[in-house]
């Protein structure tokens, strides 16, 4: 699946967009998977309190189903102005 990184998401991983083979159920699971690849990972996904997900381009649920998911996007929550 293609996951895509935004604003300090991106800087502390150092990529926009990454294709990634995956076994997990949730974005939760996914991100467990992620932050065990190495340390700049972790840092990114240190507090996803701190983060919002999104599947093919809708919001969602950190335990929501990725079967048959596309796209995953992790991103902070914007505020407007």
């Amino acid at each position: 699946m293609q996951v895509l990184y935004f604003a300090w998401v991106r800087e502390r991983i150092g990529l926009p967009k990454e294709r990634v083979e995956t076994q997990a159920a949730t974005p939760r699971a996914l991100v467990e998977e992620l932050r065990a690849r190495e340390p700049r990972y972790a840092a990114a996904f240190a507090d996803t309190a701190a983060l919002k997900v999104a599947l093919d381009q809708e919001l969602a649920e950190w335990d929501a189903p990725l079967a048959g998911v596309r796209e995953v996007a992790f991103f902070p929550p914007m505020t407007g102005g």
